[in-house]
């Protein structure tokens, strides 16, 4: 069941939103070659607890899940595509680093993710993450109302596809409002004109993942939440929680500049 929110639980998403794109922000000025993991969280901790918020990742366990979630961030390297458990592991130069965050203020949910270089980037990886952006906005732009589901799959798979990338088979996004995972389930590829229909008031994770190699294969890592990509090359995720209006889609988990 897809809950339509009113203008004032949007005001409300959007004030979440934006703690968890402070808190990305805050992650990625403190990422740097030698910061582990495991601190980058306590930062991410640090400014959801001075907005009075709460993270609706720690202690999340899905059905797959062998323990619940022990952080507030996914923190995933290189070929961790997504849901990488921050460690003590101390970031190197080069590393291609995923953060995803949530955060639950006043009882509504946002949930939004980037990807970028620490230190010195290699040019293969800036594309990558600059079409896992692209994927993101296209997804975005077909987000209007009277469009449908497979509008925004189909968008999102256009982009990871022209650019030779592959997409993890049955990883995608979701609705979101009150709880962080809510129906309807959109998609990373699919065929345009398909699903359900988009009416304003409905808010959704958009999120597309991306695997350089061109594959689509992955597996679940020892610790039973980091994917990995099968080929061992890198992935990039890109994230914003939006809401469908009359006037377009409206972002909001977006980032000051």
């Amino acid at each position: 069941m897809v809950e339509l929110k009113t203008d004032s639980s949007i005001d409300a998403m959007h004030e979440a939103g934006q703690v968890v794109a402070n808190a990305l922000t805050a992650v990625r000025e403190a990422a740097d070659v030698g910061v582990s993991l495991r601190e980058l969280d306590e930062v991410a901790r640090d400014v959801l607890r001075e907005a009075g918020a709460t993270s609706p990742f720690l202690g999340y366990r899905p059905s797959f899940a062998p323990t619940p979630f022990p952080a507030v961030i996914c923190a995933s390297v290189n070929d961790a595509i997504v849901h990488g458990i921050p460690t003590g592991y101390r970031l190197r130069d080069g590393d291609l680093l995923s953060v995803d965050c949530g955060a639950q203020l006043n009882g509504w949910t946002g949930d939004s993710a980037l990807s970028f270089v620490v230190g010195t980037p290699r040019p293969e990886d800036l594309r990558l993450i600059e079409t896992a952006e692209r994927a993101l906005a296209a997804g975005i732009e077909a987000a209007v109302a009277g469009n449908r589901i497979g509008d925004i799959a189909h968008a999102i798979g256009t982009v990871c596809r022209a650019a030779g990338y592959g997409i993890p088979d049955g990883f995608g996004g979701h609705g979101i409002g009150r709880h962080m995972h809510e129906d309807p389930s959109v998609p990373n590829e699919g065929r345009p004109g398909r699903g359900m229909p988009l009416r304003p008031g409905m808010a959704l994770a958009i999120e597309p993942m991306l695997i350089a190699g061109g594959t689509d294969g992955y597996h679940a890592a020892a610790d039973g939440w980091t994917l990995r990509t099968n080929d061992g090359t890198r992935a990039a995720h890109a994230e914003h929680t939006i809401a469908i209006t009359d006037s377009g889609p409206r972002i909001l988990t977006a980032r000051r500049a």
